[in-house]
């Protein structure tokens, strides 16, 4: 469906100001399609992440533009809205507690253990998270030791997903990585400034890719022994949170465990988790 031409469209010379009665509006729209609560005090950050869908699609005022999403039966304009609207924010080995923990507890208890692994980077945004993961299970790990080792990295926007599946990052985006595991875990995708670097096909084997919206149907069967759900949860409001909690509980094999961001906790909600450390929380293993 393209959008029409009419008297709200036109040149837009500025940033167009939201109404209140349009931040209600997309905050009504958006919230049933992905969880995300848009509260008072959230105007401006929508403002700004919308502008650039104005633009592109012509429209000089938020009324005109959230009519369209809403007679837009193809549903696209609704996706781009929620890709534009989620927060991305990520970087390689962030909250670096959690990899730790990883390293000195969970792999080498999956080591003893045997058998297959599965993680699952929910909210992985643009990469990052997947790929400290198989960074680290490689530079953990003898080389075949697993054979049957798979992370699954899933998140709502395809413009991130992207990116993820391109595996090429900025040097800024590296910049923090310890320099022997940038030697070892990428390429220089291109040597002149803005220098970029890519993921190495070996870690990159270790990843697999693919949409899912945490608050609809998921495809997978699980289980899963690591579950990363990292500072997503605190855009969803309380009951949202709650269905996730029990959802993530049935996809951990008894063992496994659920990291959450360390501005999130549990607490508050119904579970069945032992708590770990801050942000780690694990299902009682099999009697």
């Amino acid at each position: 469906m393209s959008p029409r031409r009419s008297a709200d469209q036109g040149a837009i010379t500025g940033p167009p100001p939201l109404e209140a009665a349009q931040f209600r509006r997309i905050g009504e729209i958006v919230s049933p399609v992905c969880g995300i609560e848009l509260p008072p005090g959230k105007e401006e950050l929508v403002r700004s992440r919308l502008t650039g869908r104005l633009r592109a699609l012509g429209f000089a005022t938020f009324a005109a533009y959230v009519a369209f999403v809403e007679r837009d039966a193809s549903g696209r304009e609704l996706s781009a809205m929620v890709d534009a609207i989620t927060t991305n924010k990520t970087s390689f080995f962030r909250e670096p507690l959690h990899f730790a923990h990883l390293r000195e507890h969970t792999l080498p208890a999956l080591r003893a253990r045997g058998g297959p692994v599965r993680m699952w980077s929910a909210g992985c945004s643009s990469g990052e998270e997947p790929y400290s993961l198989a960074m680290l299970v490689r530079d953990t790990t003898r080389e075949g030791e697993w054979s049957d080792m798979r992370i699954l990295a899933t998140d709502i926007s395809r413009r991130m997903l992207e990116r993820a599946r391109a595996g090429v990052y900025e040097e800024d985006a590296v910049r923090d990585v310890p320099i022997e595991l940038v030697t070892r875990y990428f390429t220089v995708a291109r040597a002149q400034p803005p220098r970029t670097y890519r993921v190495t096909d070996a870690v990159r084997a270790l990843v697999r890719i693919a949409r899912l919206n945490l608050v609809s149907a998921w495809p997978m069967r699980g289980p899963f022994d690591v579950i990363f759900c990292r500072n997503v949860m605190i855009y969803f409001d309380r009951p949202t949170q709650q269905r996730l909690i029990h959802r993530f509980w049935d996809m951990l094999a008894p063992g496994g465990e659920l990291f959450v961001g360390h501005a999130e906790s549990l607490t508050g909600l119904a579970h069945q988790f032992t708590y770990v450390r801050p942000a780690v929380y694990m299902k009682a293993p099999a009697a």
